[in-house]
């Protein structure tokens, strides 16, 4: 079994108070297929240009992602530069490019229609509702990203979604302004009544919530001594989840999978954080994961 990942794939410049790269591997769909890959094989469709680096398509031919849905195009990569502040929390974006990007419709392969997790990473809602559209009934569970651009500009078409998709996955701001309150709980109770399963609400170094019908998990972030670069860790925490609901081998989940899966995303992510890039997440060994996963157990359990 698969999981089917669509969304950007990008070379990015990224600065911090530690240090400062270009042409890193980035995208949304690129941090997630990698954290994806460490449970399941990865199916991604996204498209590139002429200057993608081949050591960013031998890195992801390593981690068994299958590149068949990946267009590569004759134009420039899509392109983002961003600059992060000494609390590693706010961040300025200098310079996007969409370039091939901007124009790109997705097309599946027919050998990817029968992946059994969809997750949407962050996308327009239409290419999003264009991945649906061509996979039909086949996968078991879909899963989607958003962005505070999308509710703006799409906010129609995200609602559209929202009844088409399994769960949801959006961090605290863009619910504030999705559904225009400032309590979190409030909001992704109504999130629920917009139509998807499950909620994820993400709150960065303060963890997630997830909600569903009647349930409820709170799961705080595995603390870090040290963040080198954020960039991506929201990718790699959803791509972790489809990752390990679709290893379970299951036809449908629980909420106690859930719950798990965002215990596994958020160790995940806590990875991405610790170097620029895929670096720490791509190097990652099963024993330091469960190491870590054990760790995180103990310092959220009780009597």
């Amino acid at each position: 079994m698969s999981v089917l990942i669509s969304g950007s794939i990008a070379l990015d410049h990224v600065k911090t108070p530690h240090d400062e790269h270009e042409n890193l591997l980035g995208g949304s769909a690129s941090y997630a297929a990698i954290a994806a890959s460490f449970f399941a094989p990865v199916n991604l469709v996204g498209i590139v240009g002429h200057d993608f680096p081949k050591p960013h398509v031998e890195l992801l031919e390593k981690h068994k992602v299958d590149l068949g849905g990946v267009e590569f195009s004759e134009g420039e990569t899509f392109r983002w530069s961003g600059e992060y502040f000494d609390d590693m929390n706010s961040r300025e974006t200098l310079d996007v490019a969409l370039n091939v990007l901007e124009a790109w419709q997705p097309a599946i392969p027919e050998n990817f229609k029968s992946s059994r997790i969809v997750l949407l990473a962050n996308a327009h809602p239409e290419n999003q509702h264009s991945v649906l559209d061509q996979v039909g009934d086949g996968p078991i569970f879909t899963i989607a990203d958003t962005m505070d651009l999308w509710i703006t500009i799409a906010r129609d078409r995200l609602h559209d979604l929202l009844r088409r998709i399994d769960l949801l996955v959006i961090n605290d701001s863009e619910t504030k302004q999705l559904m225009e309150t400032t309590n979190l709980i409030t909001a992704g109770h109504r999130m629920l009544e917009l139509g998807p399963k499950y909620v994820i609400i993400k709150k960065g170094e303060h963890g997630a919530l997830l909600f569903g019908k009647h349930r409820f998990f709170s799961c705080g972030a595995y603390p870090l001594a040290q963040v080198y670069d954020p960039t991506g860790a929201g990718d790699s925490f959803v791509g972790a989840m489809a990752g390990y609901l679709c290893s379970l081998g299951k036809d449908e989940f629980s909420f106690e999978d859930l719950s798990n899966a965002v215990a596994r995303g958020t160790i995940s992510a806590g990875y991405t954080c610790e170097s620029f890039s895929t670096h720490r997440l791509q190097d990652l060994s099963v024993d330091e994961f469960n190491t870590r996963l054990e760790e995180f157990r103990q310092f959220t359990s009780f009597a």
